[in-house]
């Protein structure tokens, strides 16, 4: 096992490596210690980046961290566990309160977007760090499974993203809240296990106390970022795309495209239709 304080390039006989990118005259300053245990992993680090602590483990092989520059930010923290061939990637301008535990084990992937808030005791986990196994058939019930959250998502005190959770752009994770699913964009989730309950916001970074104005009763009070968007919904392209698929399938277990498919006089009654519409 090999402990490291700093970082800065290396590379030892089993092929793990710290690569650092970015200007040379940008200091790495911080708490660090990177751990190798096994062989072919790899941390890379691009400059400028403000960090608090950062403690990375890699307990196996073929791991790989990402952490990328934060400049305008307040620093970023975290407690970083790698497994067999799994990955972690932290986007541009990420901060947070106090360290982040994260953990990606059985070639599963956290991704962290750009512009992510994290406040204090904050979890991504891919795993549940021990096996749980069905007694009857001896198969695994809690495999591993990757965790992406998207870009500009802030996470309330306490909130945690598990595996198989996806959080899209510019939503928010309330206090000490559980995501376990799918959490849409610009969207409001709380709970456990979260649930959205209000569509349609956007968040800004600047404190109600420590940024001026110390009122913000509405939007003119903000620079606008470039995550101001409506949730997702059945008119917007993507879902859209999803519920005319869903249709499809409806009408094909009905039985009514086959019927269409074989009436000449329907298919020109629906063109006719169509038509006038």
């Amino acid at each position: 096992m090999t402990v490291l304080t700093a970082l800065a390039p290396y590379e030892d006989e089993r092929a793990n490596r710290i690569v650092v990118d970015g200007p040379a005259d940008e200091p790495i300053e911080g708490e660090i210690s990177v751990e190798f245990r096994g062989a072919n992993n790899t941390l890379t680090v691009t400059r400028p980046v403000r960090l608090d602590r950062l403690t990375v483990s890699f307990d196996c092989d073929n791991g790989q961290v990402t952490l990328g520059s934060s400049k305008g930010r307040a620093p970023f923290s975290a407690n970083i566990r790698v497994g067999q061939d799994a990955a972690v990637e932290i986007g541009r301008n990420v901060s947070s309160v106090a360290s982040v535990l994260i953990t990606a084990v059985e070639g599963a992937r956290v991704q962290v977007g750009e512009d992510v808030m994290f406040s204090a005791h904050n979890e991504l986990r891919t795993d549940d760090a021990h096996p749980i196994f069905d007694v009857r058939s001896g198969k695994r019930v809690n495999p591993a499974r990757s965790v992406r959250v998207g870009d500009h998502v802030w996470f309330g005190r306490g909130a945690a993203a598990l595996s198989g959770a996806t959080i899209d752009d510019g939503s928010v994770v309330g206090f000490r809240s559980v995501v376990t699913g799918s959490i849409p964009n610009n969207s409001i989730a709380a709970g456990a296990p979260a649930r959205v309950v209000r569509r349609d916001i956007a968040w800004e970074r600047p404190h109600l106390s420590r940024v001026a104005p110390f009122y913000k009763p509405d939007a003119s009070t903000v620079r606008r970022s470039r995550y101001w968007s409506l949730t997702d919904s059945p008119t917007h392209p993507g879902v859209g795309r999803r519920v005319r698929r869903q249709a499809r399938r409806r009408l094909q277990r009905s039985g009514v495209v086959a019927a269409l498919a074989r009436s000449a006089l329907l298919r020109g009654l629906l063109r006719t239709l169509l038509r006038r519409g």
